[in-house]
């Protein structure tokens, strides 16, 4: 047969039989998530430097946002760099001096998971700043391993009583903690129902005659009105209402005080409510008065 008659005729192959194809496997959202991330523990476990292990989450999330499963592949995604090593196993606690340490290991360590990513920093500067002691915290993380906490604390400024009990308060008047009679710190005692509030107040009374105050040993709070005011050598003084008024009769007593010398002469009160005149009261029930003149009354 010549090679023209060969050219000229279609060579038909035979059909091959049909391959059998096998069922494909179904993902799940899951491991479709585990399957997106494209850095391994092992990666990340021999990673460099934190410019790569950001790189690494950043990637991630971003996948996580293609496959429409944020949710899934963020948490996948974290507890992976959790077992790499990027896990909340050291608590470093700077600011405390007086509250429990133990209470902000606490808080700290509730989580439902110590995977870096999943440490939730709001929620435990929360927790925290519902003890009275804490001012301000600042919660932050420290890879690979550490949750640094930074505290705040109140400082005590006075010690408040009220219906037999003794509690440490701040600037605020914010009660921090009970503190006994045998315990007591060096610190001015304020004494009345809400009186704790009035703290501002009373700080800003002392402050009209400074000389005074290491002399002051208790403030009463009187009938939610005014000031009664203990001194060391057993005096008392009263004050009248009014922040503005009180202050005035308190600066002049410093005054009057420098010039006569009224206290630890045994008188056992002074009443200036009357913002004209000074009543001293005398052992046995006598008193007198002294006007009270110039540019202090």
């Amino acid at each position: 047969m010549s090679r023209a008659a060969t050219a000229g005729r279609t060579l038909k192959r035979k059909p091959q039989p049909a391959r059998g194809r096998k069922p494909a496997k179904k993902v799940g959202l899951l491991d479709r998530a585990v399957a997106a991330v494209p850095v391994s523990e092992e990666t990340l476990r021999k990673a460099t430097g934190w410019s790569m292990f950001a790189a690494a989450v950043a990637v991630l999330l971003i996948m996580a946002s293609w496959l429409g499963i944020p949710g899934a592949i963020g948490t996948a995604m974290a507890e992976a760099v959790g077992r790499a090593g990027f896990r909340a196993e050291q608590i470093e606690i700077t600011g405390l001096r007086r509250m429990e340490r133990m209470s902000v290991y606490a808080v700290a360590l509730d989580q439902r998971s110590r995977a870096m990513p999943l440490i939730d920093l709001e929620g435990v500067r929360a927790k925290l700043l519902d003890y009275p002691w804490i001012a301000d915290a600042r919660v932050s993380r420290r890879l690979p391993d550490t949750l640094a906490i930074d505290i705040v604390e109140r400082e005590p400024v006075a010690i408040w009583q009220n219906h037999g009990q003794l509690m440490l308060i701040d600037v605020s008047g914010t009660p921090l903690e009970p503190v006994s009679a045998s315990a007591m710190p060096a610190l001015p005692l304020i004494i009345g129902d809400g009186a704790n509030e009035k703290e501002p107040q009373f700080q800003a009374l002392m402050g009209a005659a400074p000389a005074l105050k290491p002399l002051i040993r208790a403030a009463t709070w009187v009938g939610d009105r005014r000031w009664d005011l203990l001194f060391d050598s057993g005096e008392r003084l009263a004050l009248p209402e009014g922040e503005g008024p009180a202050a005035k009769a308190l600066a002049k007593f410093a005054e009057l005080d420098r010039a006569d010398r009224l206290l630890g002469r045994g008188y056992l009160r002074f009443d200036m409510r009357d913002p004209e005149k000074l009543v001293l009261r005398l052992p046995g029930g006598g008193s007198s008065n002294k006007a009270i003149t110039g540019e202090g009354a």
